[in-house]
């Protein structure tokens, strides 16, 4: 009889395994809820008061800016520990060092909703180009314009504002795919961070992001949690020179951007595969 009911308690409750992962990940739907709610009440907060106060207390543009950068790295940093903290995710850095330097291109692989958090958390002084819907977000929107970041609609003066952003010292960080990489894994780049580095002769500084199991990607709801915490991996490997390719293209600029943009898709592309294998 006894044996019986064991049975069945295991048909409708599942075995000790089963009921943890259970557990385990509906906790990690709740967590996750409320992780991005905390994201955006932050982001509220920012604009009302943080930010404002700022504008008050700090007359100087310039170093508004640099103010609200920080007070925004903070801030990230923070919501990484915490989605740490809740069971969320776990994260692993390496490289550190080559992005704390002043002037910097940082390209990077997309493949998850949460990266220019990681990213932002991790570079001093970043700059980045946010798309014109975010920059009206009522969460976002005002952070982004406290710290001076570039919106993509700025047409065709949007290369020259990148390329002076890193002249005058910012980190830019940019996504050469423009979005998340497809739930295909598939990546398409933009031409937009290839013409950057090539007509402001920028060196750049690539960072490869990994997320195991994958999650947060283009499509997928983020209540979607995978079977598991997220794992991420974020690694600055030495910097790409563009002299080069501005040689072998005898300086035209349009064809060294081609050129640039098709190693860095076999780039990127070969450390996706690299890492999926794994």
């Amino acid at each position: 009889m006894l044996s019986s009911l064991s049975s069945e308690l295991v048909i409708v409750f599942g075995s000790g395994n089963g009921m943890l992962n259970l557990i385990d990940r509906s906790w990690r739907i709740l967590a996750t809820a409320i992780a991005f709610t905390t994201f955006g009440i932050g982001g509220l907060l920012l604009r009302l008061l943080a930010f404002p106060l700022l504008q008050l207390c700090v007359r100087d543009r310039s170093r508004q800016i640099a103010c609200s950068r920080l007070t925004i790295q903070r801030s990230f940093q923070l919501f990484i520990k915490l989605m740490r903290l809740i069971g969320i995710l776990r994260y692993d850095i390496e490289g550190i060092d080559r992005l704390r330097r002043q002037g910097q291109l940082v390209l990077a692989n997309h493949p998850t909703l949460l990266d220019v958090v990681f990213l932002v958390s991790l570079v001093p002084n970043a700059n980045c180009v946010v798309k014109a819907s975010l920059a009206r977000n009522p969460f976002m929107r005002g952070p982004i314009r406290a710290a001076g970041y570039i919106c993509n609609n700025s047409g065709a003066g949007l290369i020259d504002d990148c390329i002076a952003s890193v002249k005058a010292g910012d980190n830019l960080i940019i996504f050469p795919e423009g979005t998340r990489t497809p739930a295909n894994g598939k990546l398409q780049l933009q031409r937009g961070a290839a013409n950057i580095a090539v007509r402001g002769e920028l060196d750049m500084t690539l960072v490869t992001i990994n997320c195991r199991p994958r999650s947060l990607t283009k499509g997928l709801p983020w209540w979607q949690v995978p079977p598991r915490r997220m794992h991420f991996t974020i690694c600055a490997k030495k910097d790409l020179t563009v002299a080069p390719f501005l040689q072998d293209a005898n300086g035209e600029a349009s064809i060294a951007a081609r050129r640039l943009t098709t190693h860095l898709h076999q780039y990127f592309t070969m450390e996706h595969e690299r890492h999926a294998g794994a």
